[in-house]
């Protein structure tokens, strides 16, 4: 048995632990925020790639050593890893108009990789010292760009309009315009007989008056209704 528990095995069990915990710390952050890739899925990112890194190392040591003309790069891996990781990353990103939500969970798990990899090349305190930067990343500037930036970011609003079938849509858009509301998204439907829904997505930077701008539209001749949709 002692054969098996050396002292290379002791050392890659303790990469492994200090993959799951800093690899844990950023996904527990991830994880209280609701986000789509929490704990468990920034510690198996993490977990993963410290053993690519070990396998890297340590796998084809014993090829190496009984062929002198063989030869590897213990590059070769880690590189396929980085690659690869941006589909699971891709993953947690989702596209709704001009909302797009997951790109800071994206940066986190490839970043996770990163760290997995930082690790299985046994750089401990250089790891440590990344997780920390991470996590006041993540924590402190998210608090950060709600207090300072959140009131120069574009607000985005979706209306729906149902109006007379045969009317245009030529009068409802002069007063989006009005209001410096930018048109990113529309859909036309049927709704009755006689009536159609439209489906209008806007943003803006600005900040708007929306009883004002609802009473315009309903004043006009051919709209029935007005009403918001919830993101």
């Amino acid at each position: 048995m002692e054969q098996y528990f050396d002292e290379q095995f002791l050392t890659v069990m303790m990469k492994i632990i200090i993959a799951v915990f800093l690899s844990g710390a950023i996904g527990m952050e991830r994880g209280l925020g609701n986000h789509h890739a929490g704990l468990r899925t920034h510690i198996l990112v993490g977990v993963g790639s410290c053993l690519m890194m070990i396998l890297s190392l340590y796998g084809f040591t014993a090829f190496s050593e009984e062929h002198d003309y063989v030869q590897f790069d213990p590059a070769r891996i880690p590189s396929y890893v980085i690659s690869g990781i941006g589909f699971l990353g891709a993953g947690t990103i989702l596209v709704n108009g001009t909302t797009v939500r997951g790109l800071t969970t994206a940066a986190s798990v490839w970043t996770v990789a990163g760290l997995g990899l930082v690790i299985g090349a046994g750089m401990y305190m250089e790891a440590v010292f990344t997780t920390i930067i991470i996590l006041l990343i993540l924590i402190f500037l998210n608090n950060f760009e709600k207090l300072f930036l959140s009131s120069k970011k574009q607000k985005v609003y979706r209306l729906e309009i149902e109006l007379d079938r045969e009317e245009g849509v030529a009068p409802i858009m002069e007063i989006l315009e009005r209001h410096h509301l930018a048109l990113t998204n529309m859909k036309m439907r049927k709704h009755h007989q006689d009536s159609r829904m439209l489906h209008v997505e806007l943003a803006t930077r600005y900040a708007i008056n929306e009883m004002e701008l609802f009473e315009e539209l309903t004043n006009l001749s051919n709209i029935r209704s007005v009403s918001t949709v919830k993101s």
